[in-house]
């Protein structure tokens, strides 16, 4: 008794191409990432995101030092995109979505913010911001994410946010 033969797996580049076309399409799907400027940076199921500085970005000129509301909102525009992003690219490696929908604007609904508490640990200063999230808890109705945001060292952190997320049905 012979077994068929098995089907060989994908090229890596054509899996990389595949996902970095859903993270594109999910980063596109939320206006406020490019008017703020911020970058994601993938490396295999881990998203990095970049905060480049800019002088709007400033809330004291003073000092000067980052607005906190610039840094709450990348905080939790991160959380949300992580959050996306697992769901996203499970969806997209199972095939339950193609990246020819992904190529033509479909988006998955965005889960909507319950609550969002930033510790402000340092003044931020005048220059680029790093983030990352990990998700605590994902279910079909609730999720839990905690982000770090930091600036030249990641040891030092700049600021760290707890926030909780209605997700949204998922057909």
């Amino acid at each position: 008794m012979t077994l068929p033969p098995r089907p060989r797996p994908e090229p890596v580049q054509v899996i990389k191409l595949r996902r970095d076309a859903a993270l594109s399409a999910l980063i596109r799907a939320i206006p406020y990432v490019s008017f703020m400027g911020f970058q994601f940076d993938r490396r295999g199921d881990e998203l990095t995101a970049t905060m480049p500085y800019q002088d709007m970005l400033i809330g004291n000129p003073l000092l000067p030092a980052l607005h906190g509301g610039a840094t709450a909102g990348f905080l939790e525009t991160t959380a949300v995109l992580e959050l996306c992003w697992q769901t996203l690219w499970e969806d997209v490696e199972q095939g339950r979505i193609l990246p020819a929908d992904l190529e033509a604007g479909y988006v998955p609904k965005l889960p909507k913010t319950i609550d969002f508490t930033v510790d402000y640990l340092r003044t931020g200063l005048p220059r680029d911001a790093y983030a990352r999230a990990r998700v605590n808890r994902s279910g079909r109705r609730y999720a839990s994410v905690h982000v770090e945001a930091w600036q030249d060292n990641r040891n030092r952190l700049l600021a760290q946010a707890t926030g909780h997320f209605l997700m949204p049905e998922r057909p």
